[in-house]
């Protein structure tokens, strides 16, 4: 059996399930987060639909570029995408903020370590973009202003069509693409370094966004114990939010840290809400691919499908439990009930 062929094919036919189901789950709530995962979810199942002919009946030139584009750039980005909508009207855009600044600086890193070649003015232009990015995050949610969540939307609207640009013009060294010879796994060697500087800027942050994102909703549901206080409320002063604002990443993760036993003791007497472990595995769900696919980045490149099918399997787990608790789980557009709510949300 050739598992660089049945991992990939098991992610891809997994994720356009779980793309269809949330898109029926849009179609019945219109919620924009769900949208958007759903297309997250679709580039998940064509990027592993590429691995999947790539290794089933070999790789081409367009299959590569293909793959670079939608699995190397896009699919952590439009996730993480569909975690900002939900957390929309929250704070949580000073974590993103914070993740466009570790984006640029481990941009800058990339190229320092790696010295891609013909990088160009990329080194300094996306850690620009990424700065300008994380100011106005923070300005716009230090306002209330839920409109932060739309503009990382239109600034990945945009990074997204210059992305797709830039890997569909690009001259490609013959044969037009590169596997692993060691694991037939593909890589981005033949890529200039200004398009290969675009995979850190965009994963770091759509991963970031939704790890994160979902560490935090499930400290937002579970039974806290508060051991450190802090408040982002701005009605204080600034003065005051800037102290709570550096101190609020420590309290958060000192008292998830200490919630976690009231947590597994509400598990067991079946008091936890149920949005707990599904958020749980939905972060992990993101960070199993964000550890494989940044080695792969790397050149380290053996458990890439393996961390690509994992990162389906909980992300789809996740999604389940959580429709679980908010309404019945059917067959995409049908009215036949696989799984029905049994307790209110």
């Amino acid at each position: 059996m050739d598992w660089n062929t049945v991992l990939p094919g098991l992610s891809s036919a997994l994720s356009f399930v779980f793309a269809l189901m949330l898109l029926d789950q849009w179609r019945e709530r219109r919620r924009p987060y769900q949208l958007v995962w759903a297309l997250g979810m679709l580039w998940y199942g064509l990027s592993a639909g590429t691995e999947f002919l790539g290794s089933a009946i070999g790789w081409s030139e367009p299959l590569y570029r293909a793959w670079y584009l939608i699995g190397a750039i896009w699919v952590a980005a439009w996730l993480g995408l569909g975690t900002v909508y939900l957390l929309a009207r929250t704070r949580f855009g000073y974590s993103l903020a914070f993740s466009f600044l570790l984006a640029a600086l481990f941009t800058f890193l990339s190229w320092r370590r790696y010295e891609y070649p013909d990088s160009g003015i990329a080194i300094w232009l996306y850690p620009l973009i990424g700065l300008v990015l994380a100011v106005a995050i923070v300005v716009l949610t230090y306002r209330d202003d839920h409109r932060w969540a739309s503009l990382t939307g239109w600034a990945l609207v945009i990074g997204t069509v210059v992305s797709a640009v830039m890997v569909l013009t690009v001259p490609l060294e013959a044969p037009g693409y590169y596997v692993d010879p060691a694991t037939g796994i593909p890589a981005g060697e033949l890529y200039p370094g200004y398009i290969r500087l675009l995979t850190p800027f965009f994963n770091v942050t759509g991963g970031f966004a939704l790890v994160l994102g979902a560490v935090y909703s499930a400290y937002v549901f579970m039974p806290k114990r508060r051991v450190i206080e802090y408040d982002l409320h701005t009605s204080a002063g600034v003065g005051l939010f800037l102290r709570n604002l550096v101190v609020a990443p420590v309290a958060i993760a000192v008292n998830l840290v200490a919630s976690i036993p009231g947590a597994v003791a509400a598990l067991f007497r079946g008091t936890l809400d149920g949005r707990v472990p599904a958020t749980a595995l939905i972060a992990l769900g993101g960070l199993i691919p964000s550890i494989t696919s940044g080695a792969n980045r790397f050149g380290e490149t053996g458990a890439f499908f393996l961390g690509e099918f994992l990162g389906v399997v909980f992300l789809f787990a996740g999604f389940i439990v959580s429709a679980h608790v908010i309404g019945d789980v059917r067959v995409p557009f049908t009215g036949i009930v696989l799984l029905r709510r049994d307790a209110p949300a």
